[in-house]
């Protein structure tokens, strides 16, 4: 009887060392469990087209460049501002990725400098599924840059950047990470000036000129002046999307039609004044006319393009 107990107990002590070696092979290699994947990321810009303000994308092409010790793909990632259209792989090992992308994406435009504006087209990417607990990204400075050829249609391009932030959708939740690839741009100032403010500056010319005339007849030109200026707004102001703020263009705009508005005004009373023959209040208004509207509207002109230098 002693014999078949001891034979129980060595069996039991033979069970009992595997489970014990078992759990600690899985206590020491939980740590490592934990450690989240790195994935060294980077973004080649070679080209951007069709930029929209008023549906706020444009187009662009680049190389993704992938490298991680985890065998990642594409498919474990998504753009968050835009959508693909294309994808060619140029390279494909277990360890990096290298990707020929065209996509469409999506970017704010912020008009308050409009038409001096300046914006930034970003490239947004993050992991699919997986939180900073188990991927992180890490910019890979080598495949990352712009093409010194890459372009822009009346736009000038500024530089870039990119960065590693995180994202949380849920509040208390693990975040994301995130690799932001920005692109500044510029319009273009020569264009600026002969598309936007050469129109208006001539009507603007004009219309004080016409302070020199002393005849009723200037009445009619400076309306003229006025309905032109309306037209020219109109037509710029119909090439960008409502905001709900006032552009630069607005305050410029604004300006002008006070300045219309006061010649306007001087010329009917010139002509009020001739038709009751009162020649000295025809050449009160006149010498008043001349000496203040010209020198308050410059001024305040002067001031608007101030602000934005500042």
């Amino acid at each position: 009887m002693l014999r078949g107990l001891l034979l129980i107990v060595i069996a039991i002590v033979l069970l009992a060392v595997p489970a014990y070696a078992g759990n600690s092979v899985n206590a020491s290699a939980r740590p490592n469990a934990t450690v989240p994947a790195v994935v060294h990321i980077g973004v080649y810009a070679v080209d951007f087209n069709q930029f929209s303000i008023e549906e706020g994308t444009y187009e662009t092409n680049f190389y993704l460049d992938l490298t991680s010790n985890a065998n990642v793909s594409l498919n474990d990632f998504e753009f968050m501002n835009g959508q693909v259209s294309s994808v060619e792989t140029i390279t494909d090992t277990p360890q990096e990725k290298n990707y020929r992308i065209y996509a469409v994406m999506t970017a704010s435009p912020d008009l308050r400098r409009y038409p001096f504006d300046n914006h930034t087209l970003p490239i947004i990417i993050e992991p699919k599924v997986l939180t900073e607990k188990d991927m992180v990204f890490v910019i890979d400075d080598t495949n990352t840059g712009l093409n010194s050829e890459a372009d822009l249609p009346g736009w000038t391009l500024t530089g870039m950047d990119a960065r590693i932030t995180n994202q949380t959708y849920v509040a208390g939740e693990v975040p994301y990470s995130r690799a932001v690839f920005t692109y500044g741009i510029e319009r273009d100032v020569a264009s600026t000036i002969l598309k936007f403010f050469l129109p208006i500056s001539l009507i603007i010319i004009v219309s004080l000129t016409s302070l020199l005339m002393k005849v009723s007849s200037r009445l009619g030109l400076n309306a003229s002046m006025f309905l032109a200026a309306v037209l020219i707004h109109w037509r710029i102001a119909d090439s960008i999307p409502l905001v709900a703020y006032a552009t630069f263009l607005d305050y410029f705009m604004i300006l002008t039609y006070a300045t219309l508005v006061m010649v306007l005004v001087s010329g009917i009373l010139i002509l009020k004044f001739a038709e009751d023959k009162d020649i000295r209040r025809v050449e009160l208004v006149n010498r008043w006319s001349v000496r203040i509207i010209p020198v308050l509207s410059i001024s305040l002109y002067f001031l608007l393009f101030l602000s934005i230098l500042v």
